[in-house]
């Protein structure tokens, strides 16, 4: 009976019908020959709203300090100011790190960090104004609801006040992070005293009235149910459909390794990341769910590596993310599939899973387009000469050992304009 019926569901699904959250739960039960259907009904719906043509953006992470008041259970990042490896980079090193990653070809940073203690809360607004100061060209991607939430309060502003300030200063979409999954029973086990659901739903939202857009997530594969990560999604959907401020859905896999309730035991039915049948059951169910509404399915391969990024090209996804150059918040929880795509391999993999690439800019935009075959691409570029990424970008390792950009608190205390 669940085959025939989640046959009948698929069936429904080609044919432009919406996915219910009860029949979404149906078919996040699916194994075998059922679920090789179910990933099968998600690629044509993928390709019957998208068609073949798989984006990338050429970007840099820039994770300005790993100093946060918080202790999220999942996080392997964060460190207490009091750490030797704390570290907080001033501004001129952020806006250094941003003109190397243009000079390389990128047309975004994305910034994000902990939330350092005394900071004051026009720093995130001075961050913004000094990047596009000497590279007005580059997108500014930055601040998660989780710290826009932490910088208006320190600045004594309104969630809106704040985010017009930004965006005055030249904030252009927000990564829509902190999310994990909506859900807050879930969210008081992993990460008490996290930004609530209502919250979140109150910054993304306000960003999407003043005009900045954002992406969405959700962190899955750890102690979530299948009705919470399918509620989740019936959440972004009901969201975008009031606002269309969403520019793509990311499900990020759980990173176990370094993760604190892993590694000291702290949740007894905590799982150690999603396993390959959860991970296509949600792209493909993702697709069937949001695609109308976000059409954007974006994989993580700093989350999944390089092959399993690829097969979720078959599992509804439509889009293989950014070069990245730096990537510590993973690679802390024990991810090791590097920190640097570049855009020579991401053509590689994307016509490897027989799909068509091109490079994006980050609110979808079509800033170059390559042929199935490769016929036509332009000579390798600085970035895809990279032979050693640490020597050339350094390493989260690296930048957490050494005593340069060390965090002393007091030097923290004094207003940035």
């Amino acid at each position: 009976m669940t085959a025939s019926r989640a046959r009948q569901v698929l069936d429904a699904c080609l044919e432009g019908r919406e996915l219910g959250i009860e029949d979404a739960l149906l078919l996040d039960r699916l194994e075998g020959p059922d679920l090789e259907a179910l990933r099968a009904a998600a690629d044509q719906v993928r390709k019957q709203q998208v068609g073949d043509d798989v984006g990338y953006v050429v970007n840099r992470n820039i994770n300005f300090t790993n100093v946060c008041v918080k202790s999220c259970k999942f996080c392997a990042f964060s460190r207490d100011h009091r750490s030797e490896q704390a570290y907080f980079l001033e501004t001129e090193e952020v806006v250094r790190r941003a003109l190397e990653a243009r000079d390389y070809g990128a047309t975004e940073v994305c910034l994000q960090a902990g939330l350092a203690p005394n900071v004051d809360g026009r720093h995130y607004v001075a961050l913004c104004r000094a990047i596009k100061a000497e590279a007005p060209e580059l997108h500014l991607h930055a601040f998660s609801p989780e710290e826009i939430k932490y910088g208006a309060r320190l600045a004594k502003l309104s969630i809106r006040a704040f985010l017009e300030e930004l965006r005055d200063a030249g904030l252009g979409t927000l990564p829509g992070t902190s999310a994990e999954v909506l859900d807050d029973d879930l969210r008081d086990r992993i990460a008490p005293g996290r930004i609530t659901t209502r919250e979140w739903i109150e910054v993304v939202t306000t960003a999407h009235e003043l005009g900045i857009r954002t992406t969405s997530t959700m962190m899955f594969g750890h102690v979530e149910t299948s009705e919470q990560r399918i509620r989740h999604l019936a959440l972004l959907r009901s969201i975008q459909r009031e606002t269309g401020g969403f520019t793509e859905f990311v499900p990020l896999s759980f990173v176990h390794e370094e993760a604190p309730m892993f590694r000291d035991a702290l949740l007894p039915d905590l799982s150690g990341g999603p396993n390959e049948a959860l991970v296509v059951r949600l792209y493909a169910i993702a697709r069937l769910m949001l695609g109308k509404d976000i059409p954007n399915l974006q994989v993580s391969w700093v989350k999944s590596g390089f092959e399993r990024a690829q097969r979720l090209l078959s599992c509804g996804a439509n889009d293989f993310g950014g070069t990245l150059m730096n990537e510590s918040i993973s690679t802390s929880a024990g991810a090791a599939h590097g920190q640097l795509a570049s855009p020579a391999r991401m053509r590689s993999l994307i016509r490897g899973a027989g799909r068509i690439p091109y490079e994006r800019d980050t609110l979808y935009g079509v800033l170059r387009r390559f042929s199935v075959s490769g016929e036509g691409d332009p000579e390798l570029g600085a970035l895809d000469r990279i032979t050693d990424v640490e020597a050339t970008f350094g390493s989260y390792a690296a930048l957490a050992a050494s005593s340069l950009h060390r965090f002393e608190l007091k030097k923290k205390l004094r207003p940035l304009t």
